[in-house]
């Protein structure tokens, strides 16, 4: 199979009267700082959704099983799901076999596996590498929503209490989510050999990657992910055999309003892929041209839609 190049690449998310990505308390994430964050578990998640909703295998992913007596649900643990997806795993079972099925699934395939079940200790660094992604939109104010159940709190015994319980909701009013990430086929290239028939990272395994990156997020219908959505895509392939190594470039872009519609401003990017067009083989840019402008000066890159 063809083999795909390095790539580095830009995912953004907007969130309009949602909460992308929450801590325990239910507020969006943040840094010691009160910077707004969202980790790469928060993007991953509506890829592995899609993948899974389109028939892929996706070994990484919270399933739910009865218990023996049908009376309790509860979530599959990690031998349990591999046993699901692949049959039985015991102590006997070879891990070249162990190997070739977490390879079989689109999400390690992508995103690489730690896999430590009867005997099997087995580490896959990904292929696909997602940093954690900043808000950028400066305007940002996080709201709280109360919330009136339709049900009464059974467990309150107290008089003068509400006869409903109470909930709340919490979102942003708008934020944009500007992720780094970067493609290395190299890192499976020590597990050709070890499994009959694989040949590492494929183009293939990064085209499906490709599209989930640039759609799942607004695919992905939650209560708290309602409202959104992906926003902007870029994909920065090297050329073969190239010496550049890109750092993460989520600092170089700026968003800000621009009259109805939200501008990325890339020319920092461009500022720093200048000088090594030498080692750029392409240049693809992604967004909804309805709400977003993207401004990326002289790169050299074909513009899409980006569903």
């Amino acid at each position: 199979m063809k083999k795909t190049n390095r790539v580095y690449g830009i995912l953004a998310v907007g969130a309009y009267m949602a909460n992308f990505n929450a801590d325990l308390s239910g507020y969006p994430k943040t840094t010691a700082n009160n910077d707004i964050f969202g980790s790469d578990k928060a993007l991953k998640y509506p890829m592995k959704r899609m993948w899974q909703m389109q028939g892929e295998k996706v070994l990484y992913i919270k399933s739910m099983k009865c218990d023996n007596d049908g009376e309790i649900m509860q979530p599959r643990d990690l031998n349990e799901r591999y046993t699901y997806l692949f049959g039985p795993l015991d102590e006997g079972t070879p891990s070249k076999e162990v190997l070739a099925n977490l390879f079989s699934a689109i999400d390690v395939m992508n995103f690489g596996a730690t896999f430590a079940e009867k005997k099997q200790n087995i580490s896959i660094t990904g292929a696909v590498q997602i940093n954690q992604g900043f808000n950028r939109f400066q305007g940002t104010n996080v709201l709280s929503q109360d919330i009136l159940s339709p049900f009464r709190n059974s467990n309150e015994k107290s008089e003068g209490k509400l006869a409903s319980t109470m909930g709340t909701k919490i979102v942003t009013d708008e934020a944009h989510y500007v992720y780094s990430f970067s493609v290395n086929p190299a890192n499976y290239d020590e597990f050709i050999g070890l499994v009959d028939g694989f040949e590492g990272y494929t183009v293939e395994a990064y085209e499906k990657f490709k599209w989930a990156a640039r759609v799942a997020t607004t695919a992905f219908n939650t209560n708290s992910k309602c409202g959104c959505e992906n926003e902007l895509a870029v994909f920065i392939e090297m050329k073969e055999n190239c010496q550049l190594f890109l750092a993460n470039l989520d600092r170089y872009v700026v968003v800000q309003k621009k009259g109805d519609k939200l501008l990325y401003d890339l020319s920092k990017l461009e500022e720093v892929l200048a000088p090594h067009q030498k080692d750029i083989a392409s240049i693809e840019i992604y967004s909804n041209p309805v709400t977003v402008e993207v401004n990326y000066g002289g790169l050299n890159c074909s513009c899409h839609t980006i569903y």
